[in-house]
């Protein structure tokens, strides 16, 4: 019996939607970044609040772990927050993307995560803390630090769902980074904006891929393992 046929019907209808929806998301991507290139800020507007949902939407029809669909639609709920450009909206949504790292990290589960990353990782954020420290505005500092400490802790324990789990999680540091770089006035490259979100689209993608594919392996495994069980207690049927 073929894989195809022995899929349910329902699951079968699902992951048609997976191809268009994953269009979807590449050209709200594609339209995003060309208003951030272009300073056509309508565009970036309209397409960024469609990323998250259009992302998260493929995950679903993919058979994704609820815990990521939760993890990209907390992304969703800060990526409108922050279009809102107060300080208020900001800790609102540094709050709902720190609720998806809990997700990735929860997803991450006792897998094992590179060690050598892990000390990389705290010297970097404690280099970066001690330079970015005096010119960050004084009632954002406690809580960015606390925000940071959670989003390198989920960029390293990304690494236990395989290496495009990993570069996601270091795409999504960086990301957070510049945007901690840009509230420190500190010179920047041109159209920042673009870098943001470039890095943080690649991040949310690579993640969801690393996801899917950990989940993926882990199913492929357990029907070997079923199978080759199965075949032993064939083998082993005494008369």
């Amino acid at each position: 019996m073929s894989t195809t046929a022995a899929r349910p019907a329902p699951v079968r209808t699902a992951e048609r939607f997976a191809r268009p929806l994953l269009l979807a998301f590449l050209v709200a991507a594609a339209a995003d970044l060309a208003g951030l290139i272009t300073g056509y800020d309508p565009a970036h507007l309209v397409a960024k609040p469609l990323l998250m949902p259009l992302l998260a939407g493929y995950a679903a029809v993919r058979g994704a772990p609820r815990l990521l669909v939760a993890a990209l639609l907390f992304g969703w709920g800060g990526d409108v927050l922050l279009l809102l450009d107060s300080d208020p909206a900001f800790l609102l949504g540094m709050g709902s993307f720190a609720a998806g790292h809990l997700c990735y990290l929860l997803l991450s589960g006792r897998g094992r995560a590179p060690l050598p990353a892990a000390a990389g990782y705290v010297l970097v954020l404690s280099v970066f803390l001690v330079l970015i420290w005096p010119d960050l505005p004084g009632e954002l500092r406690v809580p960015l630090a606390g925000y940071s400490l959670l989003l390198t802790a989920m960029a390293w324990r990304a690494g236990a769902l395989g290496v495009r789990a990993a570069v996601g999680g270091g795409l999504f540091l960086l990301s957070d980074a510049l945007i901690a770089t840009g509230i420190a006035e500190w010179p920047s490259l041109p159209a920042p904006g673009f870098w943001v979100m470039l890095t943080y689209i690649a991040a949310q993608g690579l993640l969801t891929a690393g996801v899917l594919a950990a989940g993926a392996g882990r199913a492929a495994g357990g029907s070997a393992g079923a199978r080759r069980s199965g075949a032993y207690r064939a083998g082993d049927t005494r008369t």
